[in-house]
């Protein structure tokens, strides 16, 4: 079963929350970053982004950064901005967006379950971003990045949460991109044991939905410090399938490989039935794509042979990359070829819509979303989803609970 524990959460007085909450390291590039901490020292960028207070030209990868977050870490501690909580706690993050909330549990899970596939995988991870990680986890002894996991229902633990979430909670705020965040502290021993057991007794395994290269990083980084308790155990926050909605993750290609725009819609008519469409096509079901091409809306319908019935057959990512990606665009590895770019659901459908009529792009393609449910059947069949296969939403914000090794 699931061993997860409380902690001593690194988090910032109530007073500042707002200001040092910051967006997940790895959704702003350096630039964006500079722009959105340069007016606000408390940021929590100072520490996932330190390059943000080094000179544009340095490299990010180097130790140079890396020992600048450290400084700014040790410093926001020092100067009061961020507190050590005095006894190991869970704690509930509510995420609300559009009027639609998400809850999950904030623990540390078991770096041995990691390795013993009781923290289950669906994407392969790359090297450099993994190195990236361990650096930054290594220097600052700390792990600042959650990973997002999900699990199967268990009703007494849902009941459980809702009812610690009928206290006060610690922090309550709308972030600037409209996104409110609530966090209540569970520490009262009772329930520290009943959602320990419960993990223990009746959860058999999570799923990591978001953060499959933080968690890689962690599980190496405990191998580095053998002496270190606290680095047996990886910061996660875990949502019961209940609460989650995936969103469509689209793909934008550069050129047709060849094809004329009239030769690519009669070689698409092999696998999949071609009409054209008077507005955007955002599809609502399995096995129907969207395409924007050349000013144009299409809907593409997959026809039966092209897709079977096993975990990652059935996936319309699948039948995207077998027929369209890699048969007809020779698009064969779509982690690092520099002609495919993805663009989240968040971003809307106005998004693939501009990358193509700028010229930056040639061809945009929508698609259905994953379920959690294929999600999770992928992972139990120990496959491997195409890359960018799952877009989350909303993200969880750094800076408002580390976990100190």
């Amino acid at each position: 079963m699931t061993s997860i524990l409380p902690f001593k959460a690194l988090r910032p007085a109530v007073s500042l929350a707002p200001l040092v909450a910051s967006r997940p390291y790895d959704v702003l590039n350096s630039k964006e970053a500079r722009l959105v901490a340069k007016d606000n020292a408390y940021s929590f960028l100072h520490v996932t982004k330190s390059e943000i207070d080094l000179p544009e030209t340095i490299d990010i990868h180097s130790q140079a950064v890396y020992d600048k977050a450290n400084e700014n870490l040790q410093r926001f501690i020092q100067e009061g901005i961020l507190l050590q909580e005095e006894k190991p706690c869970y704690y509930i993050y509510q995420l609300t967006m559009n009027g639609r909330s998400q809850t999950g549990l904030v623990a540390v899970s078991s770096v041995e379950d990691y390795h013993q596939d009781r923290i289950k995988k669906h994407e392969f991870t790359r090297p450099e971003k993994e190195k990236d990680r361990i650096d930054h986890m290594y220097t600052i002894k700390a792990q600042t990045g959650n990973v997002f996991l999900a699990m199967r229902d268990v009703p007494a633990l849902n009941q459980l949460m809702q009812a610690e979430q009928q206290r006060t909670p610690l922090y309550d705020f709308v972030a600037e991109d409209g996104i409110r965040h609530c966090i209540w502290v569970v520490d009262q021993p009772n329930s520290i044991d009943a959602i320990t057991t419960l993990f223990r007794d009746q959860v058999p395994c999570t799923y990591i939905a978001d953060g499959h290269h933080r968690a890689a990083s962690a599980a190496k980084v405990s191998a580095a410090l053998p002496d270190r308790p606290e680095a047996r155990y990886f910061l996660t926050t875990i949502f019961p399938a209940s609460q989650l909605a995936i969103m469509d993750y689209n793909r934008v290609i550069k050129d047709l490989n060849g094809h004329s725009t009239a030769s690519f819609i009669e070689k698409l008519q092999t696998d999949f039935i071609v009409s054209s469409s008077e507005k955007a096509v955002r599809p609502s079901h399995l096995h129907t794509f969207g395409m924007y091409l050349d000013g144009s809306w299409y809907t593409l319908q997959a026809k039966e042979d092209t897709y079977t019935h096993d975990p990652i057959g059935v996936l319309d990512v699948t039948i995207l990359t077998r027929c369209i990606l890699e048969k007809l665009l020779g698009i064969t590895d779509q982690r690092t070829d520099t002609r495919i770019d993805f663009v989240g659901g968040i971003r809307g459908l106005e998004e693939l819509e501009k990358r193509v009529t700028s010229g930056e792009m040639k061809v945009a393609f929508s698609l259905y979303p994953v379920s959690i449910e294929q999600l999770f059947a992928i992972a139990d069949s120990g496959e491997v989803m195409p890359p960018k296969s799952t877009w989350f939403e909303p993200k969880l914000r750094d800076g408002l609970l580390t976990h100190l090794l």
